[in-house]
């Protein structure tokens, strides 16, 4: 005896809640990933709205979460641009990035600690380490700071 299974479509809005129960996403975030499931114009604004609304959505939870996440590895650059793929504000970001500032070059220490022990010793070796550590995020700058082994650098 063939045993009929109930077809549940889940809503727009329970569909947002299973992937805010995951995560932090941003508003864009949703509608992106929600998009595809849309019948008609207007209803996934109106339930994200709604969520929004409800606090269910919060962009500051998102920066937070990103900036919780992220920052032990990454420099402000990448974390900027996650930022930004995320669809957050400009000035959120500046705000949420202010206080990075200030660790980046203790940041780019660990970072680099964690894969390399030893300052490059040939021209390739410095290359190599410059480019993990850009890769991550971390300012030009900073990076130099990092490989050129000055003690001075570490009190500032």
């Amino acid at each position: 005896m063939a045993t009929a299974r109930l077809s549940f479509q889940p809503t727009l809005k329970g569909r947002a809640l299973r992937l805010l129960s995951r995560r932090e996403h941003s508003r864009r975030e949703l509608e992106r990933k929600l998009q595809p499931y849309e019948e008609e114009p207007g209803t996934l604004a109106m339930a994200l709205d709604e969520l929004q609304a409800r606090g269910f959505i919060s962009e500051e939870r998102v920066a937070e979460s990103v900036l919780n996440r992220r920052a032990s590895r990454l420099g402000s650059t990448r974390i900027r641009q996650e930022l930004q793929d995320k669809g957050l504000d400009g000035e959120l970001i500046a705000r949420t990035l202010s206080g990075l500032k200030d660790s980046e070059l203790a940041r780019a220490r660990e970072v680099w600690q964690r894969k390399y022990q030893a300052l490059p010793q040939t021209p390739q070796e410095r290359a190599r380490q410059a480019r993990f550590l850009l890769a991550r995020g971390f300012a030009g700058e900073v990076v130099r700071r990092v490989l050129g082994g000055d003690p001075a650098d570490e009190e500032a």
